[in-house]
């Protein structure tokens, strides 16, 4: 792609400029800041983990030979699945997806199967895979632009399907359409990896670089492509932070470094500069543009580390750049999340994926209301799904504001949180 080659080109120039290796070596003034806790973005996280396992459940009995599941094979998914409570438990809160009956051998054993309204959202999801089969396509092949062997493990890939939006078994209904763009390999672990077979140079443009493009930033961008200025990453900063005259000064040194493509090849940047830690904050931000939640958590983004080359501590760049990412501790387990992605807690441009997401979401808090009473007094599937678009629709016109929503805590930019059980999708 003609725009992209210019690109590179202007950064080697840039890179073999006197004034720019002194660039990498120049301090920035390091401020000490506080950790703030959004609630918003806190919610939002919280009501996925439920949603999300519903989903992994709901993939697995579709998948199961039999078209249910025992209360003894899903005993131990509990943390697996990320959940507070066990599954057994879990599964009886949502009976409009999951229907519950006894085996047939074993009187005393409860089954589950899905609903005829969990069968209908399911076909919706499998439409909206297809139809966007080559987003799915290229939002995959980005992800493995990004790697330094352009290959990544399959099981990092399971671990981020929900937040990359790629089809259960996607291995099996989905790469094997793409030989010309995907292969199965042995990684050097010798773990079962993918790895993407030819560079696709129309996909080497960053979320950062499109959001340049338009014609609001069209002449700040082509300046940009020229090597004339740098690009700068869209700050949404915690409520008393745009005061503060350090915060401000530092992001005003860290805008003006250079802004590094994450499809660059970084091998010649000094690993401990300024640089390299802008070309970090650059990959990240990327990788969670890709994810259609944009968010995701941090033992998965851990698993690729070195392929994407960043540094090991890599948790304190979430912590020293509040108004890129927000870093959340809900659900016991470590989240980050793209704060540009979020308005008033909720996704800017959502996902055709990430909508049905909420429908399959409000069927399951429309269950909590019949748990218990019966199969017979559960709504049929067109008035369920008919009364949950009606209170979607009531929802888009609410909306809280998360500055009303933060608390300050403090805490070490320079610290990394303690290391928490990993966490396994499959």
């Amino acid at each position: 792609m003609f725009k992209a080659k210019i690109f590179v080109s202007s950064i080697k120039n840039l890179l073999s400029h006197p004034q720019f290796e002194h660039q990498q070596w120049r301090g920035i003034v390091k401020v000490r800041l506080k950790w703030v806790k959004n609630r918003s973005l806190d919610h939002v996280i919280d009501t996925d983990t439920d949603l999300k396992a519903a989903c992994l459940l709901k993939d697995a009995i579709k998948r199961s030979p039999t078209g249910f599941l025992t209360a003894k094979s899903f005993a131990d998914w509990q943390k697996l699945l990320g959940l507070t409570v066990p599954v057994l438990r879990f599964l009886r809160r949502y009976p409009t997806l999951f229907e519950e009956f006894p085996h047939a051998r074993y009187a005393n054993l409860p089954c589950f199967r899905l609903t005829g309204t969990a069968l209908l959202l399911d076909s919706q999801e499998q439409s909206i895979h297809q139809a966007h089969e080559n987003d799915t396509i290229e939002r995959l092949s980005k992800v493995l632009m990004m790697m330094r062997s352009r290959t990544a493990p399959l099981q990092s890939l399971h671990s981020l399907k929900w937040d990359l939006g790629l089809p259960d078994n996607f291995e099996k209904v989905l790469i094997p359409k793409y030989p010309d763009h995907f292969s199965f390999v042995k990684a050097p672990t010798g773990v079962s990896a993918l790895r993407l077979k030819r560079w696709h140079e129309e996909f080497a443009v960053s979320a950062l670089e499109k959001s340049n493009e338009g014609e609001e930033m069209g002449d700040e961008y082509r300046q940009f492509k020229r090597g004339q200025t740098t690009l700068a990453f869209p700050m949404n900063f915690p409520r008393g932070y745009g005061a503060q005259k350090k915060v401000r000064a530092w992001m005003e040194e860290f805008q003006k470094l250079p802004y590094i493509s994450p499809y660059e090849d970084s091998r010649h940047i000094d690993p401990n500069s300024e640089l390299m830690e802008k070309r970090a904050v650059g990959v990240l931000h990327e990788f969670l543009s890709l994810t259609i939640h944009k968010k995701t958590k941090r033992n998965y983004l851990r698993s690729l580390r070195e392929e994407l080359n960043i540094p090991h501590k890599f948790t304190r760049l979430f912590t020293r750049y509040p108004g890129i990412f927000y870093l959340s501790l809900k659900c016991k387990t470590t989240t980050v999340a793209l704060k540009e992605g979020y308005r008033r807690g909720k996704l800017v441009n959502p996902h055709p994926l990430v909508l049905l997401r909420h429908k399959f979401y409000h069927v399951m808090r429309t269950g909590l209301l019949y748990r218990g009473k019966g199969a017979n007094l559960i709504p049929r599937e067109d008035i369920l799904l008919k009364d949950m678009e009606n209170r979607l629709e009531d929802k888009e016109e609410e909306g809280d504001d998360d500055d009303e929503d933060e608390e300050y805590e403090e805490i070490e930019t320079g610290d990394e949180y303690d290391e928490e059980t990993s966490d396994v999708e499959d």
